[in-house]
């Protein structure tokens, strides 16, 4: 028997009818990993066929594996450790703390918390119970990735593949909150869909890549390839922050397999004459609703005053990664003030915070590792991808759907949004988000 193990794109050796069969084999053993398309199967095995060098084929493939998250307890007994030991700056006696960073007194009652009182075996045992799964993926140029995602399936036999695409600091996490009203939307006849959530490499229990010049392309790459090996040749997408980014980048790398796009955080220029003369004529009309013009201070507030972190992580990454490797503390500081900034209101209780913090310090990746994707996506063009400007340009064989809330990082007129791709459904949500 010869065996073969399918990884990527291979080819059997070439042959055509009536040519000798290699000595002493009879039949074909093609082993899968799921990195190949069904489509290159298909024709691996009609070539097979076609050869009449085997009287039988035999197709064998690794499924994704459920995964089980298990933080061995020497992690939990040091990450204790370094929280008694910490130190902590001082602060200017402002009557408001936030608009210099992560206020003392939030950090220090964390940290204790942290500490003392909060239960990561509670909070890995609830993430356990979500459909976890991890799945090795090649991507071109580099070492095999462990991909750790959420795998919802949906009984309704036709339900539409959707991937959900994190940012930072965000994690798979953030789709929990989703599922049950999805589920809800499925008993009420409405939509139905698979929903896939990954860990981006570099990000939660997902492993680290170490070699440089994994940039928008290539988490493109691991996305798409991952939908592959699931056996979702077309499907939709979600994302915001660098969800965003990736997702539209997909749009234009694999724009026969992503159907549709739905976006936060819309990243948009204003329409020009020389693009789209249409557009920009009615945006140079239309003047801008109350909502768009506190989207534009928003906007603004955003360059002026919350942007420093993303100046740092694109520019120096290794350096704030001392930090983060070493302190607990700082993590979570440098995390904290982010979830407080960037959410309008939403009351976050002590154990949701360090749950989302800890899912950072515990990674498979390292609590260091998820920074390198703003050096990498700033630092890597591609012919198709010059730079992550890219993903705010017109992308024009994806469907897509914009979600617009008052309080993202980025808040654009609606109309700059249709600049984007072909336009079907905008909506303006002024509610609290997470």
């Amino acid at each position: 028997m010869m065996s073969i193990k399918v990884r990527g794109r291979v080819s059997l050796p070439q042959a055509t009818t009536g040519s000798s069969c290699p000595q002493g084999v009879s039949i074909l053993q093609i082993n899968i990993d799921h990195s190949a398309t069904r489509r290159h199967l298909i024709r691996l095995c009609e070539r097979a066929a076609y050869s009449a060098w085997y009287s039988e084929i035999r197709l064998t493939m690794t499924l994704p594996q459920p995964y089980i998250i298990s933080v061995p307890d020497a992690a939990i007994d040091r990450l204790r450790r370094k929280l008694s030991d910490s130190d902590f700056p001082d602060e200017l006696d402002a009557p408001i703390q936030l608009p210099y960073g992560s206020p003392l007194a939030d950090i220090k009652r964390l940290a204790k918390h942290w500490e003392t009182k909060f239960s990561w075996r509670e909070a890995e045992a609830k993430l356990n119970n979500l459909p976890n799964y991890r799945q090795t993926i090649n991507v071109d140029g580099f070492d095999p990735i462990d991909v750790h995602f959420l795998w919802k399936k949906n009984t309704n036999p036709n339900a539409i593949p959707l991937l959900f695409v994190h940012g930072w600091p965000g994690s798979f996490l953030e789709v929990t909150k989703l599922l049950p009203l999805l589920k809800e939307g499925e008993k009420q006849d409405q939509p139905a869909f698979h929903i896939i959530a990954p860990s981006l490499p570099n990000f939660g229990f997902s492993t680290r890549v170490n070699k440089p010049g994994f940039a928008l392309s290539q988490y493109a790459e691991a996305c798409h390839r991952l939908m592959q090996q699931l056996g979702y040749d077309k499907y939709v997408t979600q994302g915001g922050d660098w969800g965003f980014y990736i997702t539209r980048i997909m749009g234009v790398l694999y724009p026969e397999s992503v159907l549709a796009s739905h976006i936060n955080m819309i990243r948009a220029q204003p329409p020009t004459f020389t693009s789209q003369p249409a557009l920009a004529l009615q945006h140079a009309l239309t003047p801008y609703t109350e909502a768009e013009q506190k989207g534009i201070e928003r906007s603004d507030w955003f360059i002026d005053q919350g942007q420093a972190y993303r100046l740092l992580q694109s520019t120096k990454p290794q350096t704030i990664s001392y930090a983060f490797a070493d302190s607990p503390v700082a993590l979570l500081a440098w995390i904290y003030e982010k979830l407080i900034d960037w959410t309008d209101g939403y009351p976050w209780t002590d154990d949701e915070i360090l749950t989302w913090i800890s899912i950072y310090w515990f990674s498979t990746s390292g609590p260091n590792a998820h920074v390198r994707i703003y050096y990498e996506a700033q630092h890597n063009p591609t012919d198709k991808v010059p730079s992550r400007d890219r993903a705010s340009q017109w992308v024009g064989n994806v469907k897509l759907g914009l979600a617009h809330f008052p309080r993202e990082l980025s808040v654009v007129p609606k109309i700059w949004g249709r600049t984007l791709g072909k336009f079907i459904i905008g909506l303006i949500r002024n509610i609290v988000t997470y």
